[in-house]
C-alpha cells in the first residue's frame, strides 16, 4: 500500500504535537493550508501539521469523474448508500500515516485527527477506532460514517477522547441535521462532543477557526 502524500507545515523545530487535517471531496491538502496558518498554538509549542492528499478515484455522484476523494459518493442518501469498502480502505491509509508519526517519535496522545466534510467522516471513522488514545478528534461540516458499526468497532482507548464538531446551519452539501444526528449518536455512546453551529454554508468561518483554536489549546495543553 502506497503511503499517502502529504503537505507538511511545522511552526518550529522539534514539534511537540501533530495535527492531521483531512480535506474534503475534490480538494487536496493545499485546501487547508490557510486555515492551519491562521491558528495560533504558540502556547503549546511547535506543532507539525500534516495535510495528506486523498487518492484520485471516480466519484459516482459526479458522473464518474475522477477526483481526489476518500471514498465514493453513490448518491445523496449519505447514510443508506455508503461506500463501506472505500471508507475502510482510506481508514487503513490514514492509520499508516498515524503509524509513521509514531515512528517519528510523536506519541498518539500528542496527535489530533481533524477533517472537513469527507475528511470529517474519515477523522471520526478512524479516530474512534484507533488503538491508542489520541489527544482529540475534530470534525467540521461532516458526519459519522458506518454509524451502525461504531459501537462494536470503536476502541476503548479513544472512548474518553474529546471530540470537536462544527457545522454550518445553511450547509447545502451535508445538511446540518446529519451532523446533529451524528453528534447525538456519539453522545448517546458516551463520547464527549463539543458542538458548534454557525450561520454559514458548506465552508469554514473565522468564528469556527477561533473556536477550534481554543479547543486545540485545551486538548494539547501540556500536563
Amino acid at each position: 500500500m502506497a503511503a499517502l502524500e502529504a503537505i507538511e507545515v511545522s511552526t518550529g523545530a522539534a514539534p511537540v504535537a501533530s495535527i492531521v487535517v483531512l480535506h474534503g471531496l475534490g480538494a487536496d491538502g493545499n485546501d487547508f493550508v490557510p486555515v492551519v496558518q491562521a491558528l495560533d498554538l504558540a502556547a503549546v509549542g511547535a506543532v507539525r501539521f500534516l495535510l495528506p492528499h486523498a487518492p484520485v478515484i471516480p466519484v459516482t455522484i459526479n458522473n464518474g469523474y475522477r477526483m481526489r476523494a476518500w471514498y465514493d459518493i453513490v448518491g445523496s442518501e449519505l447514510e443508506r448508500r455508503e461506500d463501506e469498502a472505500g471508507l475502510r480502505r482510506s481508514r487503513d491509509d490514514i492509520e499508516a500515516l498515524l503509524a509513521r508519526e509514531r515512528e517519528r517519535g510523536m506519541a498518539a496522545g500528542r496527535v489530533v485527527l481533524a477533517g472537513f466534510s469527507q475528511g470529517c467522516a474519515m477523522a471520526l471513522l478512524t479516530g474512534l477506532r484507533h488503538g491508542q488514545r489520541l489527544a482529540g478528534i475534530a470534525g467540521l461540516s461532516g458526519y459519522l460514517p458506518l454509524a451502525q458499526h461504531t459501537a462494536a468497532e470503536r476502541s476503548d482507548a479513544n472512548a474518553p477522547t474529546p471530540i470537536f464538531m462544527g457545522h454550518g446551519q445553511q450547509d447545502e452539501v451535508v445538511p446540518i441535521e446529519r451532523g446533529r444526528a451524528s453528534r447525538d449518536l456519539l453522545r448517546q455512546q458516551g463520547h464527549a462532543v463539543e458542538w458548534h453551529e454557525y450561520p454559514i454554508g458548506h465552508t469554514v468561518s473565522a468564528e469556527e477557526i477561533a473556536d477550534l483554536n481554543r479547543w486545540l489549546l485545551q486538548v494539547l495543553a501540556r500536563p
